[in-house]
């Protein structure tokens, strides 16, 4: 069973990752991405493994050592919680970065490679992203695209002008 759930986290997280990347101006995609939801399916995943090995779990974050963690991340479930952590969180934070990038106006053609980085290494595309970010604020004076618009569609919340 753990290991059923263990696939099961990413698979849950897939499909948001795969329509921010392959159908980044379709409607329904700024819509799904905008919802912290998304990360709900998998956090119930968590919880299922976490559970079982709940007292191992707290004693690795309230007293966090490494080879308290170790010992965790040794056990089935302990491993599988952790990941399916990780892949809540990558979540959530390529779902920002979807959404900034999209206010940004940056180029599906480079946000495609950087949410392709951060579903697989989220520290590498997450850095990346943060340093197209600050180059693309730093040229645009910190605003966003100054009518609202992205590919000729409204941003969640914007009137199309």
């Amino acid at each position: 069973m753990t290991g059923f759930l263990f696939e099961l986290s990413f698979l849950l997280a897939a499909p948001v990752w795969l329509l921010m990347i392959l159908a980044p101006g379709w409607g329904p995609t700024a819509r799904i991405a905008a919802s912290p939801l998304t990360a709900v399916p998998v956090l119930l995943v968590y919880l299922a493994l976490a559970i079982p090995v709940f007292p191992d779990l707290w004693n690795a974050v309230s007293s966090p050592d490494l080879d308290t963690f170790r010992d965790l991340t040794a056990l089935p479930d302990g491993a599988g919680a952790v990941w399916a952590q990780v892949i809540a969180w990558d979540l959530l934070i390529g779902q920002w970065m979807y959404r900034e990038g999209r206010r940004l106006g940056l180029s599906p053609l480079l946000m495609g490679p950087l949410l392709v980085f951060t579903v697989l290494l989220s520290p590498i595309g997450f850095l990346g992203f943060l340093g197209v970010r600050a180059v693309r604020e730093r040229r645009t004076g910190g605003r966003g695209l100054s009518d609202g618009v992205v590919a000729g569609q409204a941003l969640p919340g914007q009137a199309r002008r």
